[in-house]
């Protein structure tokens, strides 16, 4: 029997705080909006695409009877707060977790999606949806408003002959496509790939990688200082690696060093290996999923390199920058560095300090501070 309740579902392992919320009035207008088709729908044919902490998918199951959903979050403390709220509420049974592809797709009727930020996000999913769902798919996508853009509805109209808008309630508002095209014009193929001559490398990026095949201007400030980073390290890891640039950097610049890539998106990470390859370097970065450094050892690394997140969706909260501190401390061997760079208003040092060891500003622009710390 479910015990199913949107006021038990709970945000973790991802940060938990009273601003910071597992359940909002997107997540109810799409079930909603999506109760006459997930009524029509049978056994298999709900997918669900980006549901934060498992509003969509419980509610499915639990409020319209949804079962077989097939459900994929790019987030892996997503996936790891879906299953835990899943098993508190009896409802483990009957959703699967996917990668993108038709394994995820393959003839689905309706697919509810919280609407991701990045444009090139949202393409990549809805081409896919378009490619491998059935002919009379429903695609259900809300998010809040102060988030949408009419953007998204021109990514949706590139992929699907119907689409159209909600009503707004609550200050959420819903996007319906139908009528999939499978051959989208100007349809973009994923990974993207883009050559950076002045780094030497080649980035490859899925929709939902930050930056793309760009690379952040802060991640090229900390790439000034790679022939200074623990010259004598064994084994390294770039710690939210996003699309590997600083990965596959440090492997090129010091062949010996033993590199892995780490990451909790699974976009991230397909990026990354898809980076790897096209610097040939496959076998000398291994590329993880991994919430902070939950799958490395204690003690295993000399050398911790990050250029951390100060953003929890939409929230600006330092809560991601401190546990991916706190791990890194933890993973790091006696007198082992983490180097960091990180927008210098932030002021990360005192946490730094406390969390790591002796803290030491490297360099400072106009915009970043770049600092190494020592593990105590």
């Amino acid at each position: 029997m479910s015990d199913f309740s949107f006021d038990r579902l709970r945000r973790h392992p991802d940060v938990e705080a009273d601003n910071l919320f597992a359940v909002d009035a997107s997540d109810r207008l799409i079930l909603d909006e999506a109760a006459v088709v997930l009524a029509e729908a049978g056994t298999g044919e709900v997918v669900v695409l980006e549901d934060r902490y498992g509003a969509l998918t419980l509610g499915a199951a639990a409020i319209a009877g949804a079962r077989d959903i097939r459900v994929h979050q790019d987030a892996l403390s997503g996936e790891l707060a879906l299953a835990r709220n899943a098993a508190d509420s009896g409802l483990s049974d009957r959703y699967r977790s996917l990668d993108v592809g038709e394994g995820l797709l393959g003839n689905a009727r309706v697919v509810l999606m919280q609407l991701p930020r990045s444009l090139a996000a949202l393409d990549e999913l809805a081409g896919a949806v378009a490619r491998f769902a059935a002919p009379d798919v429903v695609v259900i996508a809300g998010g809040r408003i102060k988030h949408m853009t009419t953007a998204m509805n021109e990514v949706l109209r590139r992929h699907f002959g119907e689409v159209s808008v909600s009503p707004a309630r609550q200050k959420s508002r819903v996007l319906r496509a139908s009528v999939p095209l499978t051959a989208a014009p100007g349809g973009a193929a994923w990974p993207q790939s883009a050559r950076h001559a002045d780094l030497g490398l080649t980035v490859s990026a899925h929709g939902a990688a930050f930056a793309g095949t760009t690379v952040d201007i802060g991640t090229r400030y900390l790439l000034e200082f790679l022939d200074r980073m623990t010259p004598d390290a064994r084994d390294a890891i770039d710690l939210g690696c996003g699309t590997g640039v600083i990965a596959a950097a440090l492997a090129r610049h010091s062949p010996g060093l033993r590199v892995i890539a780490t990451d909790q998106s699974a976009a991230a990470v397909a990026s990354a290996r898809a980076t790897m390859a096209a610097n040939d370097l496959r076998d000398r970065v291994t590329v993880v999923r991994d919430d902070a450094l939950g799958s490395q050892p204690d003690s295993s690394a000399d050398l911790i390199v990050l250029n951390p997140p100060f953003h929890i969706g939409s929230s600006v909260h330092a809560g991601i920058a401190l546990k991916l501190f706190a791990d890194a401390a933890r993973v790091l061997r006696s007198n082992g560095e983490l180097w960091t760079v990180w927008n210098s208003h932030l002021g990360y040092r005192p946490a730094l300090t406390r969390l790591v060891g002796p803290t030491h500003q490297l360099g400072r622009n106009a915009k970043f501070t770049v600092a190494v710390s020592t593990r105590r």
